[in-house]
């Protein structure tokens, strides 16, 4: 065979092989943009909902009082993450790079960093949402003593009526341990306790009447309770499961390489891991803008009219 017939060959071989398209680009990319750009309107729609009902009702539920953003909000939790996000895009980028110049073990390394990187994240959104704030109210509450005398205050503690009642029992059987009525059924053990440990053990020993009446509470954050509820949880969430199937495609590619077949075409491999950076890319970027436009803007000084 000629060198002229060699040469084609080996090009009928590659237009076999990578069959040229109408746009000049790979049909998965192109595939891909397509997808983004409807996940671009998806999660539009998600952040500025969230945003017009969050100036509507910048309390959240007015029937249950009113929400305390900033302090629910863990700023330099979320900060970090966002930090490990971004770190995760670069070495993304490294992993595409290296896939583009054939170096499959530094793909590898580089994917694991990705992987972990975005398990971190989820793991601080995991940890932020369990952990937010869970509300507190402001009652009034009176104490009736075992010589007639009421006593009448207020008291901030947890938004649970019964937990404010044990708490404020606690504290008030601490000075005045007369007010507690220890049965003669009591076992040895809880007759040697403190009165706070045996308010603790059973409430139903105060024998003082006293009444706690919510005046301002602050329930926590929660999907039921609030518009901005509902809207964060809905938004961040999504955003998570984005984050989540992220790393589960990552997973899947890195011990795809393992099976001698990104080696056999490498040209291949290198699209289907620079349309996985396209997602991961994109994943950060919507999470760049949340951050910023409802994580950063409730600190704004003038933002939210006082309390």
């Amino acid at each position: 065979m000629s060198d002229a017939a060699a040469i084609a060959h080996d090009d009928s071989s590659a237009h076999a092989e990578h069959p040229p398209t109408s746009t000049g680009i790979e049909t998965k990319k192109v595939l891909m943009w397509l997808f983004l750009a409807s996940d671009c309107m998806f999660f539009g729609t998600l952040i500025s909902t969230h945003l017009v009902y969050r100036k509507v009702y910048p309390f959240g539920s007015t029937d249950r009082g009113i929400i305390d953003i900033v302090k629910t909000f863990d700023i330099q939790l979320t900060s970090f993450s966002t930090f490990i996000l971004l770190m995760s895009s670069f070495l993304m980028a490294l992993a595409v790079s290296a896939m583009h110049k054939g170096q499959i073990k530094s793909f590898r390394w580089n994917c694991v960093g990705v992987m972990i990187f975005g398990l971190v994240f989820l793991t601080g959104q995991v940890y932020e949402f369990s952990h937010f704030f869970d509300g507190h109210a402001k009652y009034a509450f009176s104490v009736k003593t075992d010589t007639g005398e009421t006593i009448s205050s207020t008291y901030e503690g947890p938004a649970d009526p019964t937990r404010a009642k044990a708490d404020l029992a606690r504290r008030v059987l601490n000075a005045h341990p007369q007010w507690l009525a220890v049965p003669a059924a009591a076992t040895a053990e809880e007759k040697a306790l403190t009165p706070a440990a045996q308010i603790a053990l059973h409430p139903e020993w105060i024998v003082t009447d006293m009444s706690t009446k919510p005046v301002v509470e602050k329930p926590a954050l929660s999907m039921q309770n609030s518009v901005f509820g509902s809207t964060f949880f809905l938004m961040t969430g999504t955003h998570g499961t984005h984050v989540a199937i992220g790393v589960l495609w990552l997973a899947s590619m890195f011990f795809y390489s393992f099976t001698g077949r990104f080696e056999k075409n490498m040209h291949g491999a290198a699209i289907d891991v620079e349309i996985m950076g396209l997602y991961w890319h994109f994943v950060d970027i919507v999470w760049i803008i949340i951050f910023t436009a409802v994580y950063l803007v409730e600190y704004i000084p003038g933002y939210n009219p006082p309390m």
